[in-house]
């Protein structure tokens, strides 16, 4: 479990962001004993898995500094963590119902020294505030998450891509995509990082 992994990916890292990647490991493996949120399956690929799988959204998109994106259903922390750590000028809200799971997040927040991630025990539906980005991993289908969604997300522009929503996916998408009446665009992980566990792995944009 090695973070080499990322800086192998993304090789102009701070020296604060190598340090905060590094750390990842055994932050969560500490945390993971405590409140089980990651499986023990899983947990040996760590930074293949779950952070590397993160930061396929920071190959398709880049934040701008003060862009707010809500990872709805953070779990863990993932996509946020990474994401948080990747642009630290960018602000950042991890929602989740599931409380335990919003302690984690927090835990290793704090630990980091995150300052531009904020970890919230909620429904997404209960937040107030608007976002420019959207991002989520494996939470509901789109057509649920978009009607979550749609009507937080302002129009405009904080990054690379227009606002809108970046999600993590697997398989096979058509039908599911056509449910939500959107027009998406659909990013291969596999043509972003050399891992067979990536080979039916997509980042899954539609523009606000």
């Amino acid at each position: 479990m090695n973070a080499q992994l990322i800086f192998d990916y993304f090789p102009d890292l701070t020296d604060r962001q190598r340090e905060q990647f590094s750390a990842l490991g055994e932050l969560y493996a500490d945390w993971n004993s405590k409140i089980n949120v990651i499986s023990r399956k899983d947990f040996q690929s760590l930074y293949l898995r779950h952070v590397l799988h993160s930061l396929a959204i920071a190959k398709v998109c880049r934040f701008d500094a003060g862009a707010r994106i809500a990872d709805v259903g953070c779990g863990g922390g993932f996509p946020s963590v990474p994401l948080a750590i990747m642009f630290p000028e960018a602000q950042f809200t991890a929602v989740d119902s599931i409380a335990k799971k919003i302690t984690v997040v927090q835990g290793v927040s704090r630990s980091l020294g995150l300052e531009n991630l904020t970890a919230v025990n909620c429904r997404f539906e209960q937040l107030s505030q608007r976002f420019d980005y959207v991002v989520s991993r494996a939470v509901t289908d789109s057509a649920t998450l978009t009607q979550w969604v749609w009507n937080r997300i302002e129009k405009g522009c904080r990054g690379t891509l227009p606002n809108g929503i970046l999600t993590l996916k697997g398989g096979e998408l058509a039908e599911e995509l056509a449910l939500t009446g959107k027009r998406w665009t659909i990013f291969e992980i596999s043509r972003l990082f050399d891992d067979e566990f990536f080979s039916t792995k997509k980042v899954v944009y539609t523009q606000r």
